[in-house]
């Protein structure tokens, strides 16, 4: 396993991350059982980020976890959580100070150890982001004087609402996801303005939600349909050249440098050690030209997510 600066922070976090959603079930029905010893798998290959949520599982993640590292030395992990978002509505959406103070309380209850290593703002597009900068990030900043966290990070899926932030308050981290895959590279463009805050980069979701797999996205999917169409060409194309696109965007991801995690979600003990032997090779470079071509007429193509006034925010 390969290992990185963590920005200012520090922190020396493994490539390959374990990104803790599916431990919630939010995918498919997991056993409590398999959901541990995936965890207990990916820190015996090396993997020592781990990230989670209370929305994950609405709050089942956070439990599961947990139970996994019940016993094992707080040294041989990086962990992180986040406060915000509670479920999937508008009204479960909350970055008032009093209400993350106590969620971060909560979280390290469910987590089963005393502080964190990196508490982020959760989906903070569907927020005030004049909120976020002026009371949740100082509210964060307050767990961290209290000993309950060690860095403070921000999320979004639209870049511009994290750029907005992070040049209005100091962050330690930033994590975004679906834009560091074969089909969209944006945070790329973005890494000059991370380099000179000196943050944390975290990437997630590098099948972009199952649009680079075999199987395909689920229903529930945003991509728009152009989007959906030119994944599924080139998946088809890897599969016909027996080759797994999946396994060619995961080596992808983690080639760049300048993020310095990667996270993948599953709950599947046999995947997450099969993803850490991927990651050990280089991508194969005829094939990845082919299938960048294939993407090219889509690449970078996103779609909405949060307030609308959040996805075409003026970072200046």
């Amino acid at each position: 396993m390969q290992y990185r600066t963590l920005g200012k922070t520090g922190l020396e976090v493994s490539i390959l991350g374990l990104g803790t959603s599916s431990l919630g079930g939010v995918f498919r029905s997991v056993e409590e059982s398999a959901a541990i010893r995936t965890v207990r798998v990916a820190l015996d290959a090396g993997i020592n980020f781990l990230d989670s949520s209370p929305f994950y599982g609405l709050t089942k993640s956070e439990t599961v976890l947990g139970k996994a590292l019940k016993g094992v030395p707080r040294d041989r992990y990086i962990l992180a959580t986040k406060a915000g978002r509670y479920g999937y509505e508008m009204a479960d959406f909350d970055f008032s100070a009093a209400r993350l103070t106590a969620s971060v309380d909560e979280s390290l209850a469910r987590l089963g150890v005393d502080f964190v290593d990196l508490i982020q703002l959760h989906d903070m597009e569907f927020g005030d982001l004049d909120q976020i900068v002026g009371e949740a990030v100082p509210a964060l900043r307050r767990v961290q004087e209290q000993g309950k966290a060690r860095f403070v990070g921000i999320t979004a899926l639209p870049l511009c609402a994290l750029h907005y932030v992070f040049e209005r308050v100091e962050v330690d981290t930033i994590q975004t996801y679906c834009h560091y895959c074969l089909n969209d590279t944006a945070l790329a463009d973005a890494v000059p303005s991370l380099e000179r805050a000196r943050l944390g980069v975290i990437s997630s979701a590098p099948l972009a939600m199952r649009l680079l797999t075999n199987v395909g996205p689920p229903e529930w999917h945003p991509a728009p349909a152009p989007v959906r169409e030119k994944c599924a060409e080139a998946a088809r194309f890897c599969e016909t050249n027996g080759k797994d696109i999946a396994r060619l965007a995961l080596q992808f991801s983690v080639g760049n440098p300048a993020l310095h995690t990667t996270l993948v979600s599953t709950a599947n003990p046999d995947r997450i050690a099969s993803n850490v032997r991927h990651i050990e090779e280089p991508p194969d470079p005829e094939l990845l030209e082919q299938v960048l071509q294939i993407l090219a007429p889509i690449h970078n193509q996103t779609w909405p997510q949060g307030r609308p006034e959040n996805n075409a925010i003026d970072t200046q």
